[in-house]
């Protein structure tokens, strides 16, 4: 059964990209070789070691269920053996056991949420969760008080990444935009013409993000300057349906969901071999072949534990990546 289903779905990847994307967007396969092969001698020559490869992708068969007690959760986020969501049929944030399932009421006034990131602090924790219902980012500490207001009157917030001590990244999907909010102070637009960008990720000096609205342009990057400057945008990978999510990984891979005609697929790519030419979906790992409707939510646990729910469903899924 996974071999026939492997072989489906990798009949499927080129297809899709075939009609998704542009012809000056592919990269034959000699230059995708010469791509792989100077990254493999970039990473020995820095002394790191090499990602692992998965024989096969995890079927819909090798997921864990976790069946916890909400309705119509959305964005998702592991912090501290917990999973965090928001459920935007009641406007709660629900906290979830990350083995057995068990679900408490977190604190209720957020009407909905794409994405959530949780930050330990020396209190505790915060939880910041852009909500594109009302236009706000709220933030929620672990004394469960009512949601604080941070910022009002945006257009339709998608995804936070930590900027700065005092600041954040948001996608947002009806300005087609990416801004940069101070917890206080003056927002600035980054990067407008996206294409309705979701989920956004920093590591180190650059930031990743989808853009949900484009399969050309299924992931892009910029740079942080030293001087507070950000780069133009370049491509990371094109060919990629309904991009959603994305996450990095303690393993250096950037995980992301997308679709593969109805069903939810999450995938991954090591980021520094894209950067000088940018790769195409026939570059990514698949990682997770699902039944699942998509479009998937995502998290990552410290120990490498990939967790991933349909979105207005109740059910919750794990599996376990090699360390």
């Amino acid at each position: 059964m996974r071999i026939l289903a492997a072989i489906v779905l990798f009949a499927l990847v080129p297809l899709n990209y075939a009609q998704e994307t542009s012809p000056d967007g592919a990269h034959s396969e000699a230059e995708n070789q010469a791509q792989t092969e100077d990254a493999d001698q970039a990473l020995a020559s820095a002394g790191n070691p090499q990602p692992s490869v998965l024989e096969n992708p995890f079927l819909q068969s090798d997921l864990e269920l976790i069946v916890a007690n909400v309705q119509r959760p959305n964005g998702i986020v592991w912090f501290d053996d917990s999973l965090f969501t928001v459920c935007n049929g009641d406007w709660t944030i629900y906290k979830i056991d990350d083995r057995s399932g068990d679900t408490i009421t977190f604190v209720f006034g957020v009407r909905n949420g794409n994405s959530i990131i949780a930050e330990a602090t020396e209190a505790g924790f915060d939880l910041w969760v852009p909500d594109p219902d009302t236009g706000t980012l709220w933030k929620v500490d672990q004394q469960r008080a009512a949601p604080a207001s941070i910022a009002t009157d945006l257009a339709a917030p998608w995804g936070i990444a930590r900027l700065s001590e005092d600041s954040f990244l948001l996608t947002d999907t009806r300005s087609n935009a990416i801004i940069a909010l101070p917890t206080a102070g003056e927002r600035k637009t980054v990067h407008s013409e996206l294409r309705a960008p979701t989920g956004i990720v920093r590591h180190g000096d650059r930031v990743y993000f989808a853009n949900g609205g484009s399969a050309r342009r299924g992931i892009e990057y910029f740079e942080l300057g030293d001087d507070g400057t950000y780069s133009a945008v370049q491509p990371l990978v094109s060919g990629l349906q309904n991009t959603t999510n994305i996450v990095m990984g303690a393993d250096g891979y950037l995980y992301f969901s997308y679709a593969l005609g109805t069903r939810g697929v999450v995938g991954r790519i090591e980021p520094t071999r894209c950067l000088e030419r940018g790769c195409s979906n026939q570059d990514v790992e698949m990682v997770v072949f699902s039944d699942i409707p998509a479009p998937l939510a995502i998290t990552l646990s410290a120990d490498l534990r990939l967790f991933l729910h349909s979105r207005f469903r109740p059910e919750v899924y794990w599996v376990q990546l090699p360390a």
